[in-house]
């Protein structure tokens, strides 16, 4: 599926001589957009070849994983549970849009403590799911898989050639991974963690084939789903002026990133930037619910 560079004309890039496209993932499908279409292409393939009926996946409240696997469940019709962290959201999950969103397309929860959560891969945990569910088709947590990999290689096209720097935020690994392996040989793919931590570099490298790559650790804002009030309002003036929405979690924080990177002259002038908009911006609602809670300015939708 091929998908538009957009390019962004702002002075900043002019006055540096750096040039910046931003591939629009995020408009290949109003709810499976961005890395999780990528993501989650292959994987349904071979959960229809193998004669499954269900999905499974695990996630967070605000999982943009969690929300795409339901709706790409519901279209391909596939049956779909999430096994959601937090048992407190038993009885309010009605408050939260993303699961809203899951199940008003079909998805089943089943909620678990936090500390059950981090058993999630270990077998009597996946026993007892079994047992519970009968026969399912897995999707790990985040969609990060083989298969998953696979299809973010595509995201990449020949005319992509002409760039030096390609760059994505990064979550689990996956959509990093395929780029690094699909990247040419003259490209260098920079990732920008939403999670602190080096952790990240041994996940890719389960994936990744090449050497051409490198993670930009410094833009996490304190964690994953962690938010100030200067990402806040990048994120509204970056809208405002360039008509592009983007998600406070990872795709922000990364074009917050690379400006910050511009504006030190980290890029040699006549560097060509290729940034890739993952999607994620059904998180925006339950982003701005908290941050009303937190006095703090809320993102512009």
């Amino acid at each position: 599926m091929l998908v538009p560079d957009q390019k962004i004309d702002l002075s900043i890039l002019e006055e540096k001589g750096v040039t910046l496209y931003i591939k629009r993932e995020d408009t290949i499908h109003p709810h499976i957009s961005g890395n999780k279409y990528r993501k989650l292409k292959y994987n349904l393939l071979e959960a229809e070849q193998q004669g499954h009926t269900t999905l499974l996946t695990f996630g967070g409240a605000f999982s943009n994983h969690i929300a795409a696997t339901a709706c790409a469940g519901k279209e391909k019709g596939f049956e779909t549970i999430g096994i959601i962290r937090g048992e407190e959201l038993k009885d309010s999950w009605q408050e939260n849009p993303t699961l809203r969103l899951a199940r008003d397309h079909g998805m089943e929860f089943h909620f678990v403590s936090r500390s059950d959560y981090r058993k999630k891969n270990e077998k009597y945990f996946l026993d007892g799911l079994n047992d519970a569910f009968g026969k399912f088709y897995i999707l790990p947590e985040g969609g990060t898989n083989t298969l998953a990999v696979k299809g973010c290689e595509e995201i990449l096209t020949e005319a992509d050639v002409k760039f030096d720097f390609i760059c994505s935020c990064v979550g689990t690994g996956g959509t990093v991974s395929g780029l690094t392996n699909s990247a040419k040989a003259h490209q260098t793919v920079w990732g920008f963690p939403a999670l602190k931590g080096d952790f990240l570099k041994e996940d890719i490298r389960k994936f990744a084939r090449n050497e051409n790559w490198d993670l930009i650790s410094d833009y996490h804002f304190g964690g994953y789903a962690k938010v100030d009030a200067s990402l806040i309002n990048f994120i509204n003036t970056f809208k405002k002026e360039t008509g592009i929405p983007l998600d406070p979690v990872y795709t922000g924080k990364m074009l917050f990133g690379i400006f910050d990177l511009i504006k030190k002259d980290t890029f040699k002038k006549g560097a060509q930037i290729l940034a890739i908009h993952t999607g994620g911006l059904q998180g925006i609602e339950g982003m701005n619910l908290a941050l009303k809670k937190r006095n703090l300015p809320l993102l512009d939708v």
